[in-house]
Parts: C-alpha cells; sequence; structure tokens
C-alpha cells in the first residue's frame, strides 16, 4: 500500500472565502447607502379644480400637395397668410398656428410658413397626424 506525502506546496487556492466575504461587503455597503439617503423632500404642485379659463385662438395652415396655402380652409398666398397673422397676433398674442404639410407637397412651402412663423415669432406647431381625431 502506498501513502501520499503531503510535502509539497499546494498549488491552487481556495477563493470561496474570498468571494463570501466581498458578498457580505457588498451588501453591507448597498445597506448602508441606502440608509443614508433618507428620502428626498419635494414640493410636488397641487392640481387645481377649476379647468383653464384661458382660450388662445388656433390658425391652421395647409400646405396642399400642389403647393398652395390654405389657412381654416380658405386659399390664401404667402402674403395675404403674414396679414392675417399679423392681426391675429395683434389681437391675441398667445396665437397659436398649426401647420400642416400635405405628404406629396414639396418641403419649401412648409419651411417658407414656418420662417414666417418665426419672423413674426407666433407659436407654432407641426400636425403630425390628423386635426380632429
Amino acid at each position: 500500500m502506498h501513502v501520499q506525502n503531503d510535502t509539497k506546496p499546494y498549488d491552487t487556492i481556495n477563493v470561496t472565502p474570498m468571494l463570501d466575504l466581498a458578498y457580505v461587503l457588498l451588501v453591507v455597503f448597498i445597506l448602508m447607502t441606502t440608509a443614508s439617503v433618507q428620502g428626498l423632500s419635494i414640493t410636488l404642485p397641487k392640481p387645481s379644480n377649476q379647468p383653464s379659463t384661458e382660450r388662445h385662438e388656433l390658425l391652421i395652415v395647409q400646405i396642399a400637395a400642389d403647393g398652395a396655402l390654405l389657412l381654416n380652409g380658405a386659399s390664401l398666398s404667402l402674403a395675404e397668410i403674414e396679414q392675417r397673422l399679423t392681426q391675429a397676433k395683434a389681437a391675441d398674442p398667445k396665437v397659436t398656428v398649426a401647420i400642416k404639410g400635405d405628404g406629396r407637397a414639396a418641403y419649401a412651402p412648409v419651411v417658407q410658413v414656418i420662417d414666417l412663423c418665426n419672423r413674426l415669432a407666433v407659436d407654432m406647431a407641426l400636425v403630425t397626424s390628423r386635426i380632429g381625431t
């Protein structure tokens, strides 16, 4: 029978206790950091029970496939639209223009209307879906 001699050094290290210690330290770190943050004190706005009474005019500028400009359904030139927007801005400074370009239209008239709204400092929005649906 052969007896094994244990005088040679180990060539492996058992890392299980070291990993256990690392996991315990990680859990302690997580618990301490969450315990140190007691919470943020913030003041949320309270909703109003009254509906907003502000009503501002909404003008719809449509660009047809052939490049024609329509303001609330009436066919107008860019100069006429500028005149109407100036009058609407004088009557209500918070007037909004919804710009709806046809998918088949050239983009140049849409850009002209956007530039016009920027020049007149009128709020605008681009319509991306059908109005009223």
